[in-house]
């Protein structure tokens, strides 16, 4: 396995190459890098690495700018001193999210998690991450749950829905799980027969449909799941809800 580390502090690189060589001794440390420029420039003459490493807050930005200015196509462990960039680490394909100080369980736990991953996807760790942007049959997507991956078939989902800037997915168990697409993304990708764009907010297949009721020329939606809130149907999509639905 070839491994990619990119972090700042000396003494916390030190440790986590100490770790790795007693977890993964037969593991190669490719690079070791320090700042967001340093990362790009290495990224963009070197074969990709199998797994990275990478520390947030990098000496001169951080590390999400690297991905940003060059999308990988590798799993990627976050480690931090902080949780509030947890969200924000689900968009640069993080396979886990570790809080330093990092010990070896939590690492080997990290370690153990790439594995089943890349073992459960043929070992393919390329096919993970096409998955999680799907394609255009859309049968199956990736899911998270705090650090976990979920694999979530497409028949089994209710809807989708933003909350907070967080698309959201529930299945039809009333799990919820966190998706890194936005909704126009999965929109353009799922069968137009199974799911309709309620509106900006929601998704939902035709399943997920309880009941709904003209109300002053919009469409008020029932969901099962039950969502806390109302949901409707503008007076402008109301014909297409109504065609698709199929109701006159």
């Amino acid at each position: 396995m070839r491994i990619l580390i990119i972090e700042d502090e000396k003494l916390a690189r030190q440790k986590l190459e100490e770790m790795l060589k007693r977890l993964l001794p037969d593991a190669e440390v490719v690079g070791r890098l320090e700042s967001v420029k340093g990362s790009i420039q290495w990224l963009t003459t070197n074969p990709h690495p199998n797994l990275a490493f990478v520390d947030i807050q990098l000496s001169d930005n951080h590390s999400f700018e690297i991905f940003k200015k060059f999308p990988v196509e590798f799993p990627v462990i976050f480690t931090t001193a902080f949780d509030k960039y947890l969200l924000d680490s689900f968009e640069y394909n993080s396979v886990d999210y570790l809080l330093k100080p990092v010990t070896e369980a939590k690492l080997k736990r990290a370690i153990e998690k790439v594995k089943r991953l890349e073992h459960h996807f043929v070992g393919n760790a390329q096919k993970l991450m096409s998955l999680t942007t799907a394609s255009t049959s859309l049968h199956r997507i990736i899911a998270k749950k705090g650090t976990e991956f979920i694999t979530l078939e497409v028949s089994d989902i209710a809807y989708f829905y933003t909350e907070h800037k967080v698309v959201f997915v529930r299945d039809k168990e009333g799990r919820r799980f966190i998706v890194n697409e936005n909704l126009s993304e999965l929109e353009s990708k799922l069968d137009k027969q199974a799911f309709f764009r309620i509106n900006r907010k929601y998704i939902s297949s035709l399943a997920a449909i309880e009941r709904f009721k003209p109300e002053n020329g919009k469409i008020k939606i029932s969901l099962d799941p039950v969502m806390n809130e109302d949901i409707y149907v503008s007076k402008e999509t109301a014909p297409e809800f109504r065609k698709w639905i199929g109701v006159n």
